[in-house]
């Protein structure tokens, strides 16, 4: 199979990698900048994004999108949600050939609340979509670390193409129809890791981070239900387990974000010498956005956006949810 991946980031790299481990894989990176993307053809490495993890030679690394994905019988697509939309515009022509496309972004679009894969079938006019989401570090999946992850899509036999097309010995890939809320617990994990490291950066403990995750993991599924996904899914890789790994890792963007901020930093000064995309910054505006305009009860959600936005103190964002009135667990 002919695959290309669209980005030239960490998870791209990453993707590059493991699908590299299969012969039978055609892989090309298709990166925006011409510059980087000839450094890394040049040093086969990301020096920038995954440093330290060498690109096979059999990967093919370019900046001319007709060249990336001419043939290709599979997009990946890695771009981050606030470049999405424009990235696929600029190139909807070379794009829009009803290939099969798996989305690996985790996000919300701002302006329009769409998720990524709805973006992706808006612009491309393709619904062959599979979201293949779960707790997926870059920075171990392409060291070869066990990793275990879910393919969702409507359809159930183009998720299951892609468990096979995913799948080593180090990858294992389950499958799932709940394309929403597969796609939602992505996003939202990552507002929940901002609060998580703002908790760390105060030296709050570990009985308020466990306290968090628990409370954010409710949250997560209030929100997901809202919109139409499973509940169980939450409680699943896309979930839960995606929320443990963003909240304890040290590879965590999201995590760090708020770890500065509560030690004092500037939210500018954080994203100003950050290399990476943070994505639950821009997440946050809009689940944040969502939960007031359908009256959703999102209390962590709306003290980060709070910190983020509103120029909240860190710590009085803390005692405004240790104030908040008594009430039953399972309410």
């Amino acid at each position: 199979m002919k695959i290309t991946i669209l980005g030239g980031g960490a998870m791209a790299t990453a993707c590059a990698v493991l699908l590299s481990e299969q012969s039978d894989h055609t892989v090309t990176i298709w990166a925006r900048n011409a510059e980087y993307a000839a450094q890394m053809a040049r040093d086969r490495e990301n020096r920038r994004l995954l440093p330290g993890i060498r690109i096979p030679d059999s990967v093919l690394i370019t900046s001319d999108v007709q060249a990336a994905a001419d043939d290709a019988e599979l997009l990946v697509v890695s771009i981050p949600t606030a470049f999405l939309r424009e990235a696929l515009t600029t190139h909807r022509d070379v794009l829009s050939r009803n290939q099969l496309i798996v989305s690996v972004i985790k996000g919300i679009e701002n302006e329009t609340f769409l998720r990524p894969s709805q973006i992706i079938s808006e612009v491309l006019s393709n619904d062959r979509i599979v979201v293949l989401a779960g707790p997926s570090h870059a920075e171990e999946i392409a060291r070869r670390k066990p990793a275990s992850l879910v393919a969702a899509a409507g359809d159930p036999e183009l998720a299951t193409v892609v468990q096979q097309v995913f799948s080593t010995d180090r990858f294992r890939v389950y499958t799932n129809t709940d394309v929403v809320g597969v796609e939602l617990g992505g996003a939202l994990k990552n507002v929940l890791a901002i609060a998580v490291g703002i908790c760390d950066g105060l030296g709050c403990g570990d009985n308020a981070k466990a306290a968090l995750m628990t409370r954010g993991l409710v949250e997560m599924n209030r929100f997901g239900t809202a919109f139409g996904a499973e509940p169980t899914t939450m409680f699943g890789l896309a979930g839960i387990g995606d929320l443990i790994t963003t909240c304890v890792s040290g590879f965590s963007r999201n995590r760090y974000v708020g770890e500065e901020l509560g030690r004092g930093r500037r939210l500018d000064e954080i994203l100003a010498e950050m290399s990476a995309v943070a994505e639950g910054v821009r997440t946050t505006r809009s689940v944040y956005g969502l939960a007031a305009k359908h009256d959703i009860e999102m209390p962590i959600t709306r003290e980060v956006y709070a910190v983020l936005f509103e120029g909240k103190d860190p710590e009085a964002a803390t005692d405004s949810l240790m104030a908040r009135p008594p009430r039953d667990e399972g309410d």
